[in-house]
């Protein structure tokens, strides 16, 4: 009896409950706003208010009504879309007062009827992802007049862009910007997005570019670079558009540029000319390191061969990079013509570049150096006066033709010379537990010529099979360069009171060559509409030569007596064989590949001064996998392992000793094993519309097993280096980046909040024992911005970090450190065309047991007005480093040493600017 009580008090209830979740219903009617037509089988949704989830879902019906019932009390959104309407949103409320809302007739309007003085509520779906590619609509975000592509991206959720242009896009280092899918300037983004106006922008899309065999055949190998492609409107891809900026200050600081661009239908040319000594290269922060002798270590191996280096003085002398990061004043001169076309029906696509440019930089620099060793450390102090220069040309050239239906061809070359010099002055003395063990004054001047060459020929050619695919890539690298140089230094060690004196005084040349062939064949087959399969052949005849020789002085400025320590002749050949296979499974939203290359290479070392020849023979392994899933269209994740082999460079199998600094000299070791390294990593981005909410995550994972690591013997100060195989440890880094970002409605507010953390643990030898470092950093980062179109913009960034490194053969010793960056900028547009702001940049580092603390704060600050039609003449007054604190400093962690170091900047300086923005735009006419 008390069970049927119990069952019926149960079934009460819950038919109660049931009737409360039932008995909220929506309701309403659709119809064309001009025509009054029922839009038949328009889409309506019904979502949470808070997370957007789906609640319910239904189509209008032919009477034009609609209604969804069974619906639980709560706040929740109306969304209804029909082809062509622009979308119709709008929030609402059930609960016991309001259980049915009715909307009445709801009219939706056509996308080509909107006006500007017409508001709807409803919203654009301001992102969209379509599998690898996220896409920005460039509408949907408010910039002002005669902004620029760098102003739009800042806006972008996920994408961040620092004070010197450079991007950084959901945890990873943009390296390359495309306009509409095209190179501009070759690898040169920031003349992208420092010179285009955003307002001419349609689209900013963002993926990982993937290599043309790859792209072509639709399963990846692994060969990604982080891309945007900035798709303009069709309006603005006919006409005339550029500026021209001269600018003086005082303390002698100017800056000049003009960029000159017209669109004609499918032609582009640009032209543009820099000058400038106020930290303006006019070159990007890829291309920078294009203009020095940067390229050390240029591998021309495809398959994972020992690396031939081409250095801009090699092992003999330290070379010149080229790249103006802060640190120096520099003095740069720059220029280039960009053109590209397309002809034959679109057929055949030309894309031309060239780029010359000279940069000066001079500058001082001090070191702080910390060596950790079994009894006690090592303090060493160092200061470096240099005056560095580099002049470089630069052509490349790509075409693309259609030679039929079913094959293309694919034809770059790019052609570079440049010359350089260095002039570099060290002091440096070395002290333990205050005792003094050495001094050093050391001088280096380096100058060389340079000459690279690289072409390559890219067939492709489609099957009738769907998926049956075809490609052959043929390329060619020549590398030749040579350097003169001079080193002079004396040491002096001491034990008691001044014990020896070490006096060095050398002419030193290098001569090297480097001649690469190529050729990869891909073929891919598929097994059915699941599954296909990739094969891969691959050959590689590398022929180079490095003639290095030191030479001491026979009579005072006679260099003619050959230093056979320091010196070396050999030439190097090289024959790689690569096979692969990679199986490739898609269906529905998921993607799967994995697979592996084996590499077999036959390596012949010959000593031009002895006669003697060492010979390897070894086999690389490349294993891959890939794993990616799109759970909507604004929603994936994706999951990536690559493993490789990889073998010793030259210089460190050559027993060569290199005596560039004579207190820490290196010498090669021919019994090095190679080592293989394992790295994972982790991507996952969703974007909520209707909140504008976007979220990132990117993890990265990597080990190294028989890792290559340095084996010093330390006396009196002075290292002597080897290289040798790591036994019986691991080395390994690991990296999470993440990020989340929304708009915050009822203020309008952009707010973002990213996480990141990292480390490693590394090893080497010092005095025969094994050093462990472990360095781990925390750093939480808050991002607010606002733009009010003429009116006024922020945008403000900052947070905390914590670094935490230790040595185990001194764990009591560390250089733990909180730290702290912040920056910003503010713009206010006043009344008369006036406008006001300025940025700021400050950062902290807290004192450690070795460093003392650091910190700086950089204060920019403007105020301009704008004149003629559209604000096209901008003149303006600003002071750079307005309290007179730049200077640039770092610390670091390598092997068992660590490093602080400061480095001298340009200061404080006012400037008068005047900028003339000129555009003319005609309509693109209709493809015939």
């Amino acid at each position: 009896m008390k069970f049927i009580i119990l069952l019926i008090i149960f079934s009460c209830f819950c038919s109660v409950t049931l009737l409360s979740q039932g008995r909220y219903s929506v309701k309403g009617a659709v119809a064309d706003t001009t025509v009054s037509a029922r839009l038949v089988n328009a889409s309506v949704i019904v979502m949470n208010a808070k997370d957007s989830i789906l609640r319910a879902y239904t189509r209008v019906k032919p009477d034009g009504l609609f209604a969804i019932n069974n619906l639980s009390k709560g706040k929740f959104i109306l969304r209804i879309s029909y082809p062509d309407y622009a979308i119709y949103v709008e929030q609402f409320t059930l609960d016991s007062a309001h259980t049915t809302h009715d909307f009445g007739r709801l009219n939706l309007l056509l996308k080509e009827r909107l006006l500007k003085d017409v508001i709807i509520k409803g919203t654009r779906a301001a992102i969209k992802i379509k599998g690898d590619t996220t896409e920005f609509d460039a509408r949907a975000y408010v910039v002002q007049p005669n902004a620029k592509v760098e102003d739009l991206l800042k806006q972008l959720p996920g994408l961040q862009v620092d004070k010197d242009g450079k991007i950084t896009a959901q945890g990873q280092t943009v390296t390359k910007v495309l306009v509409d899918g095209e190179e501009f300037f070759g690898d040169d983004p920031t003349l992208v997005t420092k010179n285009i106006r955003a307002d001419m922008v349609d689209k900013v899309q963002l993926y990982d570019k993937k290599s043309d065999q790859a792209a072509f055949t639709g399963i990846d190998d692994g060969v990604k670079t982080k891309t945007i492609n900035i798709v303009l409107k069709e309006d603005k891809k006919n006409g005339t558009f550029g500026k021209v900026d001269a600018d003086v200050g005082s303390h002698g600081y100017y800056e000049g540029q003009a960029l000159y661009n017209r669109f004609k239908e499918k032609m582009k040319f640009s032209a543009y000319g820099t000058v400038a000594n106020d930290g303006k290269t006019g070159l990007g922060f890829q291309d920078a390191s294009q203009l020095g002798a940067s390229n050390n270590n240029v591998q021309f191996t495809d398959g994972g061969g020992i690396s031939i280096n081409i250095t801009g003085g090699g092992d003999a002398l330290d070379s010149f990079s080229g790249y103006f990061d802060g640190k120096g004043t520099p003095l740069a001169r720059s220029g280039g013509v960009h053109f590209d076309n397309k002809f034959d029906k679109d057929k055949a696509t030309l894309n031309l570049n060239y780029k010359i440019g000279s940069i000066e930089v001079t500058g001082q620099t001090t070191t702080q150096a910390q060596q950790t060793l079994q009894k006690g450390v090592l303090n060493t102090n160092s200061s470096q006066t240099f005056d560095n220069y580099s002049f470089r040309h630069k052509l490349d050239a790509t075409y693309n033709v259609k030679l039929d239906t079913t094959s293309t061809l694919k034809i770059s070359a790019d052609a570079t010379s440049r010359n350089f010099h260095v002039n570099n002055d060290y002091i440096t003395a070395t002290d333990s537990s205050g005792t003094l063990l050495n001094k050093s004054n050391r001088s280096i001047t380096n100058g060389g010529d340079q000459k690279i060459f690289n072409a390559s020929a890219l067939y492709t050619k489609r099957f009738k099979k769907a998926g049956r695919t075809l490609s052959w890539n043929v390329s060619e690298a020549y590398n030749d360069n040579e350097t003169q140089g001079f080193l002079n230094s004396r040491v002096d060690y001491f034990k008691n009171g001044r014990d020896s004196i070490v006096l060095t005084d050398q002419y030193k040349t290098t001569d090297a060559i480097s001649s690469a062939l190529n050729s990869n064949i891909t073929y891919s087959e598929p097994l059915n509409k699941k599954f296909s399969l990739l094969f891969n052949y691959g050959l590689s005849i590398n022929n180079s030569s490095t003639d290095r020789r030191s030479y001491n002085q026979s009579a005072p400025g006679v260099y003619d007596v050959l230093d056979n320590k320091f010196s070396n002749n050999y030439k190097f050949n090289q024959l790689l064989n690569q096979f692969g296979a990679i199986l490739n499974y898609k269906f529905g939203k998921a993607l799967f590949n994995f697979g592996t290359k084996a590499s077999g290479v036959d390596f012949k070392q010959i000593d031009e001064f002895t006669g003697n020849i060492y010979k390897r023979t070894f086999i690389n392994w490349a294993p891959q996998a890939r794993y990616q899933y799109n759970f909507s269209q604004r929603e994936s994740i994706s999951i990536n392992y690559n493993g490789n082999t990889t073998q010793p460079t030259i210089d460190q199998i050559q027993p060569v000793q290199v005596n560039t600094d004579p207190l820490n000299i290196t010498f090669g070791n021919q019994n090095l094993k190679p080592s293989f390294s394992n790295q994972l990593n982790l991507y996952y981005s969703s974007y909520k519309v209707l909140t504008g909410q976007s979220f990132y995550i990117f993890s990265n994972f990597s080990n190294t097993s028989d890792a290559i690591v340095n084996n010093t013997t330390e006396s009196a100060g002075k290292n002597t280096i080897q290289y040798v195989n790591l036994s019986g440890q691991t080395p390994f880094n690991y990296s999470i980046n993440s990020g989340v970002s929304r708009t915050i409605k009822p203020m309008d507010i952009n707010v973002g909040l990213s996480l990141n953390a990292g480390g490693n643990v590394g090893y080497s030898y010092i005095n025969q024992a094994l050093s462990k470092s472990t360095s781990t950093n925390y750093a939480v980062r808050l991002n607010v911005s606002k733009y009010v179109q003429k009116k006024y913009d922020f945008n403000l960034s900052g947070g905390p970090s914590y670094t935490f490194n230790q040595m185990s053969l001194q764990p009591l010793a560390n250089n733990n450190a909180a730290g702290f960056n912040s920056n910003g900028s503010v713009n206010i547009y006043l009344p008369a065309k006036f406008a006001l702001g300025g940025s700021f940049n400050y950062t902290y580092n807290a004192k450690t047991q070795s460093f003392d603390a650091q910190y700086k704060t950089i204060v920019n600050t403007y105020i301009y007005r704008t004149f003629l039609k559209d604000d096209k003449l901008k003149v303006s007054v600003s002071a750079n480093d307005l309290l007179n604190e730049n200077t640039n400093y770092s610390r670091g962690v390598s092997g068992n040493t660590t490093t602080q170091t400061n480095t001298s900047g340009i200061k404080r300086f006012f400037m008068l600017s005047v900028v003339w923005d000129f555009t003319k735009f005609g309509t693109t006419p209709s493809n015939k």
